[in-house]
């Protein structure tokens, strides 16, 4: 395809494929008609060849494209929708060689997909395409803008493929990166929970997702997560760990730690109520409160011989005890029923 100086050749010299300017003279419903200067002939772009929704105006220039010569009659037939098509695949083809991500609206769904324009070329998008999650109905898209890379272009096969899931996951990867640069351990951070599953909860930080787990939600046993979150609450945790991109997080703020108080209520001697919290086979754990459980040794039980634990109590059990040995650096206690 060559782009022709009329001021130079004649129209029998003028070829198929050539692209040439002229200037619009007339417009019709069916037709608009073009000056081509010194040729002395008329442009006629037919309306199948016409662009829809384009303006023409009368004294507008245009760049179109020989498509048949009637030399007999001064006329040459030419297109300007090919021509814009053809410069339109031109930009396509480069952006699926850089691989430049395009935005355009959603012009029809199908069954299998999306079906959008960019520079009046059709561009499929598959279903399994559309986002990086399954979606079963994306009849809302319709009308919306999508943001994809062109990852297949066939001309001749007519078969020309955009790939949005690939732009959100790089979005994605960037937004996390973003997040994880501002993160330390030891911050404290505002997050979103995402996600509530039996060992713990997901929480978004901004882009990236940390791990709270069970154990680290309470200062006791917590049975239940959802007792005391639900998804979309927003919460206030703590950086426990970072490694890589997997992020430790923890509701146990050092402040809250109820070990910071137990030396003045848990002194030697002193009478103290708890429940029985388990049962092991030399003695049972006394939850004192939320974090804080003394051993109650089998030999503290009763002044009678007591063989196992589970003879004299059970879990849940409220029992009056003395504390006879503090260790504070350990977090142990150590209790007697026998000794009150």
């Amino acid at each position: 395809m060559t782009e022709t100086s009329f001021e130079q050749v004649s129209l029998e010299e003028t070829n198929i494929g050539d692209v040439i300017n002229g200037t619009i003279i007339n417009v019709k419903e069916d037709e608009v008609i073009l000056n081509i200067g010194s040729l002395e002939a008329e442009g006629i772009i037919r309306k199948h060849e016409m662009v829809s929704q384009y303006d023409y105006v009368v004294g507008e220039t245009l760049q179109v494209k020989v498509i048949s010569k009637h030399i007999e009659e001064g006329k040459i037939y030419v297109a300007h929708r090919k021509l814009l098509v053809e410069a339109g695949l031109k930009v396509l083809e480069e952006a699926y060689e850089n691989q430049t991500v395009l935005t355009s609206k959603v012009n029809e769904i199908t069954k299998g997909g999306l079906i959008t324009y960019y520079e009046r070329n059709r561009v499929f998008i598959p279903a399994s395409l559309i986002s990086d999650k399954y979606i079963k109905d994306f009849s809302s898209y319709q009308g919306k803008e999508v943001s994809y890379v062109i990852s297949e272009f066939n001309v001749s096969g007519h078969r020309i493929i955009g790939d949005c899931k690939q732009v959100i996951i790089a979005e994605q990867e960037a937004k996390k990166q973003t997040a994880l640069e501002k993160l330390s351990m030891g911050d404290r951070v505002e997050g979103r929970v995402k996600k509530i599953t039996s060992f713990g909860a997901f929480v978004d930080l901004g882009g990236i997702d940390g791990l709270l787990h069970i154990s680290e939600m309470s200062w006791g046993q917590l049975d239940d997560i959802k007792s005391i979150m639900k998804v979309g609450d927003q919460i206030k945790v703590l950086i426990k760990n970072i490694q890589g991109d997997k992020i430790s997080l923890s509701l146990k703020f050092s402040e809250d730690d109820p070990w910071n108080t137990a030396k003045d209520k848990y002194a030697i001697g002193t009478n103290v109520d708890g429940k029985v919290a388990r049962m092991t086979s030399y003695g049972a754990f006394i939850e004192l409160e939320p974090g804080i459980d003394g051993l109650l040794h089998v030999s503290q039980i009763s002044n009678e011989y007591v063989e196992s634990p589970a003879d004299k109590l059970s879990v849940g059990d409220e029992i009056t005890a003395k504390v006879i040995d503090f260790d504070e650096i350990k977090h142990k206690i150590s209790l007697s029923m026998k000794a009150v």
